[in-house]
């Protein structure tokens, strides 16, 4: 099982906005951090430890989001957080994760390249990290190029393991048949698995949801129209385009691994 999250910029409590201060910022996170990791300890094999840390667009050192725990510690809330959770949990992997980081685009590469500065600055202070997690909100229709590639094996080459965290391919904006829907998704949900699966260096794949009900896929605007056919089985559990490709790419990964050895 996986635990998500620790520490996040959304969902905080009211009372975290009128009570923490700097003065007690890391004592109030790393209380939070210690009573739910001690509590499943043991039961979880991965912790998302800090989710979405990167926001370039607000224009902070090293692209760092401008969050409330960035506001209170600085960009030392990471260490503290990391710190805390593998204290509380000695035993579980812990994790970075994030979005933005699946296309080739400039915006991409520009937050790859903040991702990768983020997890070297924690390696080169010696602070315990296992992995990185790509969420993998996609859009239907969206394609993938070698730049995915090279940014998993840049982060396999730290020592890091790689993981598929939030799958699903949002088709909120597609208005044609079911029949197209389905066709559209699972070509996305093909183009991308083949792509990250070849790297031979992505150890978990979780998606977003199990079967489709109308939900806000991670890369649709929160007053936009619903997805409709984003996950892998549909609204009953049945079997559809998406589960078939799916399960082919796994099978088609397991089969090259096996022919390595």
């Amino acid at each position: 099982m996986r635990g998500h999250t620790f520490c996040w910029h959304r969902s905080l409590p009211d009372w975290v906005h009128q009570t923490v201060t700097p003065k007690n910022a890391e004592a109030v996170l790393t209380a939070h951090i210690s009573t739910v990791a001690s509590h499943y300890r043991g039961l979880i094999s991965a912790w998302d430890v800090v989710n979405e840390a990167i926001q370039l667009e607000d224009g902070q050192p090293d692209g760092l989001r401008n969050s409330f725990w960035y506001q209170m510690l600085g960009p030392r809330y990471l260490d503290i957080a990391f710190k805390a959770a593998h204290k509380a949990d000695p035993d579980a992997l812990l994790c970075y994760n994030d979005y933005g980081l699946e296309k080739d685009t400039h915006y991409g590469e520009s937050k790859r390249t903040a991702v990768l500065a983020l997890l070297r600055g924690l390696k080169q202070r010696g602070i315990l990290i296992h992995g990185l997690g790509i969420q993998s909100h996609l859009r239907a229709g969206d394609t993938f190029g070698p730049g995915l590639s090279h940014f998993i094996l840049a982060v396999r080459d730290m020592g890091l393991s790689i993981h598929i965290t939030e799958l699903d391919v949002d088709d909120s904006h597609f208005t044609g048949s079911i029949a197209d829907r389905d066709g559209s998704v699972a070509a996305t949900y093909k183009r991308y698995l083949d792509v990250v699966l070849a790297t031979r260096s992505v150890s978990t794949v979780i998606t977003w949801g199990v079967w489709d009900s109308p939900h806000v896929a991670g890369a649709t605007a929160s007053n936009g129209p619903l997805a409709q056919r984003a996950l892998a089985f549909g609204p009953r559990g049945e079997v559809k385009p998406a589960s078939r490709v799916i399960a082919h790419c796994f099978e088609n990964a397991q089969t090259q691994k096996d022919a390595r050895f």
